[in-house]
């Protein structure tokens, strides 16, 4: 009764966590610019964010990093959230005059460019420098110049002085955005350059709530390649869960078939010399080693199989690609309201294992996988900072975050431990657990742990494999088709718990009841193969450079396959321990 209540508790608080994210989000301040309407000669704010290379799209800088013409007072956007800080957003307003509805041509300034300037210029656009502008939630970019190389000669650089904005209107909105960069100009120490706009107001019929559909690349996204890997991985599900409830549980009925003989024998002096999976019994339920730290992954791992699941459908049934920041801070708040869950989970399986100290393994999973981002992170934040790049984490939001933890994280892991090993804690095992443990036998070197761990993740890989490639892709894109995103989901789960489940059974049937660790680790080498695959990806199809460009790739890439070693080893621990169960609770043990 209390299990029961307990999981309804689970449940209750991942509702409220859904709610809070489909009821919050839509009134962050990210979203309020969506708001905007104008009147006839109203002011239309244009933003600058950001400059870098292009080819590294995380090596990005302040957008007057660079010597272009600076208002005379700096004003920076007020209406910035947590997800946009973290990710590097930094809106300050130009100094390029926009009036609805109203067509004009202006003069920005005229400089003559210093040694030191024209060097700027220069390296930037030999390095393919772009910028990014934001006009009312609209994102544009444009490269900063171009420039020429001729066979025994130095480059002939040159830079864009004029700025075409051609913006549409639908009644008291905005619609449309584009931007044509012209007037290049060569780059020389002493050149005068004359930095110029314009802006063209046109009509169109395109609906507000429609006008970020120009920026979702549909060909690509939705190409028939995405689909038949839906469907590739759809017939994988169809093939392992056939394999488990044909071929498994046929092998399972002759065993059982088997076993009974045995048991209804008189004589059981050969019972001793049967071998196979019933023959570990007394040990098969043994607690693991390193229970806290187990019982920690395993809170963690629930934790965060909720946590994507709850993103994913949020960002599905929303347009959260066209808001700045919103994807992350969703995460950021659906982490800290499904904290709970962690903690039940985690404290629940130490204390039906027969652990006293319920205190560490709280701290471990209050702390472990948090613990382990936060220093990647403070990493990667110093490299930034040493280059003066926006992707440094303004120290407000590295407080908002860590208040967070603090304040709404750690208490709700607190409450979930004691929860977990209060209602969730009496072991129920179907076996007695031996004093001794059981020996184990020598086997030969495919049967080992090693090998089920090595080749537990390769089919859960193959299931992700395409959309991995989609996601590396939407560095240079907006990733919009969570949907398909959701779907890959689930068919992982599936795929992780049946191919775990198949190992699991091969390796309890050679008497090695190390199970617990080795079902986690199996599924958990998915996330090695994602690395794997994120290296082949950042050598042979990007054109990515530089020290902290491939920090910064590698170190985002460590997080997020840590975050799915994590939670693919759950997915297959908790289907296995199902499994596991399921089948020592059928047979008759004297």
């Amino acid at each position: 009764m209390k299990q029961g209540y307990a999981l309804w508790v689970v449940v209750g608080s991942v509702i409220v966590c859904s709610l809070l994210g489909f009821f919050w989000f839509p009134f962050s301040p990210s979203t309020w610019a969506h708001e905007h309407h104008y009147s006839d000669g109203d002011e239309v704010t244009l933003w600058v964010n950001k400059v870098g290379p292009f080819p590294n799209p995380q090596e990005t800088y302040a957008y007057y990093s660079l010597p272009f013409c600076q208002p005379d007072e700096i004003i920076e956007s007020k209406s910035e959230g947590l997800g946009e800080a973290l990710l590097g957003y930094e809106l300050i307003k130009s100094n390029i005059e926009i009036r609805f509805k109203t067509s004009t041509k202006k003069t920005t300034c005229t400089k003559t460019l210093t040694k030191k300037e024209a060097s700027q210029f220069t390296d930037a656009i030999l390095q393919q420098y772009w910028y990014q502008l934001f006009l009312d939630d609209l994102p544009i970019w444009g490269m900063v110049g171009e420039y020429f190389e001729e066979e025994g000669s130095p480059p002939k650089v040159f830079i864009y002085t004029h700025k075409k904005f051609v913006l549409s209107w639908n009644g008291d909105r905005v619609i449309e955005v584009n931007l044509t960069s012209e007037n290049p100009t060569p780059v020389a120490e002493g050149a005068s350059l004359e930095f110029t706009y314009s802006v063209t107001w046109v009509s169109t019929n395109i609906a507000f709530e429609e006008r970020f559909k120009k920026y979702l690349d549909k060909s690509f996204f939705e190409h028939q390649i995405h689909w038949f890997s839906i469907f590739n991985s759809f017939m994988m599900v169809i093939f392992l869960v056939g394999l488990v409830s044909m071929i498994l549980m046929r092998t399972l009925r002759k065993d059982y078939a088997r076993f009974g003989r045995r048991d209804d024998e008189d004589g059981d002096d050969d019972v001793g010399d049967e071998s196979g999976w019933k023959q570990i019994h007394a040990d098969v339920f043994r607690s693991p080693v390193h229970l806290p730290l187990f019982a920690a992954l395993v809170g963690t791992g629930h934790q965060l199989v909720i946590l994507v699941l709850l993103v994913l459908f949020l960002a599905s049934i929303g347009t959260y690609y066209s808001q700045r920041g919103t994807v992350v801070t969703a995460f950021i708040v659906c982490y800290a309201f499904t904290s709970f869950v962690a903690g039940y989970g985690g404290g629940g399986y130490y204390a039906r294992n027969g652990g006293k100290n319920w205190i560490k393994t709280m701290v471990l999973t209050a702390t472990l996988f948090p613990g382990t981002c936060f220093a990647i992170a403070f990493v990667l934040n110093f490299i930034a900072l040493s280059y003066d790049s926006l992707n440094s984490i303004p120290v407000t939001s590295m407080i908002s975050v860590l208040a967070i933890w603090i304040f709404v994280s750690c208490p709700l892991i607190l409450v979930g431990t004691v929860v977990g090993k209060n209602w969730n804690g009496t072991a129920d095992y179907p076996c007695r657990i031996n004093q001794v443990p059981r020996q184990i036998q020598e086997k030969r070197w495919y049967l080992q742990p090693w090998m089920h761990i090595m080749l537990g993740g390769v089919l859960p890989f193959g299931s992700i494999f395409i959309e991995m490639y989609f996601i590396f892709t939407s560095f240079y894109k907006y990733y919009y088709v969570y949907g398909f995103m959701l779907l890959v989901y689930v068919i992982l789960i599936i795929v992780t718990a049946c191919v775990t489940i198949v190992s699991t059974y091969f390796l309890l049937n050679s008497e090695d009841y190390r199970w617990q660790w080795t079902s986690f680790l199996s599924a958990a080498s998915t996330a090695g193969y994602v690395y794997l695959y994120a290296i082949y990806y950042f050598m042979m199809k990007t054109k990515m450079s530089g020290f902290f460009q491939t920090t910064f790739y590698f170190g985002y890439m460590a997080m997020f396959c840590l975050g799915l070693a994590v939670l693919c080893g759950a997915i297959g621990f908790i289907g296995t321990s199902i499994f596991v169960t399921k089948i020592y609770s059928y047979i008759k043990i004297d």
